[in-house]
C-alpha cells in the first residue's frame, strides 16, 4: 500500500498539488464532548490541543462536524481550530456559509444538504467540495457534480450515526470503485483492523470518527496507527 491516495483532484480544487490523503479523520463534537459543552474556554482550548496532536501525528486533512449547535457557535469553534492548525486541510461538515468566514478548506455535503453546484457558486473552483453517496446510483449522479471527492458508505455498520443508509459492504466499495475516477473515501465502521481491506477494495482514503476520537483513546496514537498502514 501507498502512504497517499491513487486518484488525484480535479484542477482547481484546495489539494490540486497534493495526492488525496489516505486517512480522513473526522472530528465529531458529539463524540468528543459524549456529556455535553464544557465552558468555552475549555472547549477550544480542548479542540485545538487535539489539532495539534494530530497535526504532530501527520495528519494533513480533517473534518469538523457538529450537528447540534448553531453557526456562531460552530464558526467558534472552527476558528479555534484553525488557529491550532494553520496547514491543516480543514472540511467544514455542511454549514457552506461558514467556510470562507473561518478560513475552512471547503465543505463535505450529504444528500440532503445544499446541493453541490450551489455549494460550488457559493464557494468558488479552488474550494473543496466532497459529497455522501450510500448507492450505486447515488455515485454514478455524484460524478456529474462539481465536487472533489466521493465519499462511500456505511461500509460497515456504525453507532456513530443513527440515521444511517443499509451497509454496503467491501462490494459496495469495488462497485462505487469501478463508477467514477474521483478520489473515494470510505466511511462507517472502519477500524485499524478492517480498514486495509477497504483500502484494497478500491478506496482511496478511509474516514474515521470513533476509531480515533472515542472513549479512551489516544487520538495521536491513534491516528499513527492508521497512517502506518498506509506505508
Amino acid at each position: 500500500m501507498t502512504g497517499t491516495a491513487r486518484c488525484g483532484l480535479p484542477r482547481g480544487s484546495a489539494l490540486t498539488t497534493r495526492p488525496f490523503p489516505s486517512l480522513y479523520p473526522i472530528l465529531d463534537y458529539a463524540c468528543v464532548f459524549p456529556h455535553g459543552a464544557p465552558e468555552p474556554q475549555a472547549r477550544w482550548n480542548h479542540l485545538q490541543s487535539l489539532a495539534r496532536e494530530l497535526t504532530a501525528a501527520g495528519v494533513t486533512l480533517l473534518q469538523y462536524r457538529n450537528k447540534l449547535d448553531d453557526d456562531v457557535l460552530v464558526a467558534q469553534d472552527v476558528l479555534a481550530l484553525r488557529e491550532a492548525a494553520p496547514e491543516m486541510t480543514l472540511v467544514l461538515n455542511d454549514r457552506p456559509a461558514l467556510v470562507a468566514a473561518t478560513g475552512c478548506s471547503g465543505v463535505h455535503l450529504g444528500q440532503d444538504d445544499l446541493s453541490p453546484a450551489v455549494a460550488r457558486a457559493l464557494l468558488g473552483p479552488r474550494a473543496l467540495i466532497g459529497l455522501s453517496t450510500h448507492n450505486d446510483e447515488q455515485v454514478r449522479l455524484a460524478t456529474l457534480q462539481p465536487i472533489d471527492y466521493i465519499a462511500i458508505g456505511p461500509v460497515f455498520r456504525t453507532l456513530t450515526k443513527s440515521d444511517t443508509s443499509p451497509v454496503i459492504g467491501l462490494e459496495g466499495v469495488e462497485r462505487a470503485r469501478a463508477l467514477t475516477a474521483l478520489p473515494l473515501v470510505a466511511i462507517g465502521g472502519i477500524t485499524l483492523e478492517n480498514a486495509p481491506s477497504v483500502y484494497d477494495a478500491g478506496a482511496d482514503s478511509v474516514a474515521v470518527i470513533s476509531a480515533i476520537f472515542g472513549p479512551d483513546r489516544s487520538p495521536a496514537h491513534s491516528a499513527k496507527d492508521f497512517l502506518q498502514i498506509f506505508k
